[in-house]
């Protein structure tokens, strides 16, 4: 069977999981790294088998490699631009690390180059091609909950309290460095984490109908801003021109949960883990009372890798839905944008 060729560019913590993915992976295969950390690389090229041929210090020469096809953007945000715009150059296959850019003016950019290039580019909200999301989509498509009326999606996990060996509750102080808390790098909950809730929510809508981005109004915006100038704890609604509404929320510093709830208008559907699926477990109530557990792989990239993949190999030009589109991104980051600000 012919496979897809992979690249990854930045090897933290999130790249290690996603390479650890394409084990599960029939149509894909990781054959480079690119990284300024010679540690990083030596540690990658021993775990997955690279050839000393495919491991670059220098992202250039990855995207310059003619034997890979697709590059996994895992840098830090505030770098996404820059190399999804290199990429589109080298006419390269994208897949980059939510959120795509730090702003709307950022992704207005990378939009007005992809198409002069027309490269496939694709945002990665792994959740979207896992089985329980697909599952969901199915059963709100069957009506299952009848006709949707609105959502209440949250991410959020307190980090920055830890118990001490008598159980006192203990405020850790913040760390200006970690990614999440600078601001220079993309930090904030809403970048972080915010992505995620705006993107289920506008996928949910577009079941009803398509989305029209200049038409969703965000109001109810809540934001508690930390020491370091970025957002801790924040909540805002979505009202869509279908009059589909979501609530939203996510935090740093609260144990919010990664719960949605998607209400229609002959019951409910609750996904327990919305984002990951550990475990993994779906319940409708109202026109059937039932609860879906999905047995799936260990690592939750796999899909992604497989699905997007499988697009490359079919000659797609776009990821199929749930994926996003750039045009999805594109809206989705507006949103985010009056979110921030």
């Amino acid at each position: 069977m012919k496979k897809v060729n992979w690249g990854i560019i930045g090897l933290g913590n999130v790249a290690l999981k996603f390479a650890e993915g394409f084990k599960y992976s029939k149509n894909a295969k990781l054959i480079g790294v690119a990284s300024n950390s010679k540690n990083k690389i030596e540690k990658f090229k021993k775990q997955f088998q690279i050839e000393e041929k495919y491991c670059f210090q220098n992202y250039l020469n990855l995207l310059e490699c003619n034997d890979i096809d697709f590059i996994y953007i895992a840098l830090p945000n505030s770098l996404h631009h820059e190399w999804i715009i290199k990429c589109i150059e080298k006419k390269k296959k994208i897949l980059v690390e939510k959120p795509a850019t730090l702003n709307f003016s950022e992704i207005k950019d990378i939009k007005k180059n992809y198409y002069n290039n027309k490269v496939f580019f694709v945002e990665a909200f792994m959740y979207s091609y896992h089985p329980q999301i697909l599952k969901v989509i199915d059963l709100l498509k069957s009506n299952a909950i009848g006709k949707l009326i609105s959502m209440d999606t949250v991410f959020g996990k307190d980090v920055l309290t830890k118990k001490n060996l008598f159980g006192f509750k203990k405020r850790k102080k913040i760390n200006k460095e970690d990614r999440k808390y600078n601001k220079k790098l993309g930090g904030g909950a809403i970048l972080d984490l915010g992505c995620y809730t705006v993107s289920f929510s506008t996928m949910i809508a577009s079941l009803i109908s398509k989305v029209d981005y200049n038409k969703v109004e965000l109001f109810n915006k809540k934001k508690e801003i930390g020491s370091t100038g970025v957002d801790m704890d924040s909540y805002a609604e979505l009202k869509f021109e279908n009059n589909f509404k979501s609530k939203m929320g996510v935090s740093f510093i609260k144990d919010l949960g990664r719960k949605t709830k998607i209400i229609g208008s002959e019951g409910e559907l609750i996904i327990e883990n919305t984002w990951h699926a550990k475990p993994s477990k779906i319940s409708t109530t109202g026109i059937e009372n039932k609860e879906i557990s999905i047995k799936c792989n260990e690592n939750i990239f796999s899909y992604e890798i497989e699905i997007l993949s499988q697009c490359i190999l079919d000659n797609k030009e776009k990821p199929d839905f749930p994926g996003l589109t750039i045009g999805e991104t594109y809206g989705n980051m507006k949103i985010i944008d009056k979110w921030l600000n």
